[in-house]
C-alpha cells in the first residue's frame, strides 16, 4: 500500500485532534487575531501610500551626521565624544 498526499493530511489532522485537542480553539483564536491585525495593517498601508501619491510632494531629503571624533588619544569630560579615557596603570 503506497502513502499519498490526501493519506498524510488525514493522518496529520487525526494526530491533531487527539493530541492537540485542548490547544486547538486557542491556536484557531490566535490565527484570527493575528489575521486581523495583517489586515487591518495590509489596509493601513494602503491608504497611507494612497494620501501620499495623491499629495504630490517632493521626497524629503537627510544628510548624514558623523560621530563626533575624539581630539587626541584621550576624551574630555562633556566635549561631546564617546571614547572612554584610556586606561594607565
Amino acid at each position: 500500500m503506497r502513502l499519498e498526499g490526501w493519506h498524510l493530511i488525514i493522518i496529520i489532522v487525526l494526530a491533531l485532534v487527539l493530541f492537540a485537542a485542548p490547544k486547538l480553539p486557542g491556536m484557531a483564536r490566535s490565527l484570527g487575531q493575528s489575521m486581523r491585525i495583517f489586515k487591518s495593517e495590509v489596509r493601513e498601508m494602503k491608504k497611507d501610500g494612497s494620501t501620499d501619491a495623491a499629495d504630490g510632494s517632493e521626497p524629503v531629503e537627510g544628510r548624514v551626521v558623523n560621530h563626533p571624533k575624539s581630539n587626541g588619544t584621550e576624551a574630555r569630560a562633556g566635549d561631546g565624544t564617546d571614547v572612554p579615557p584610556p586606561n594607565r596603570a
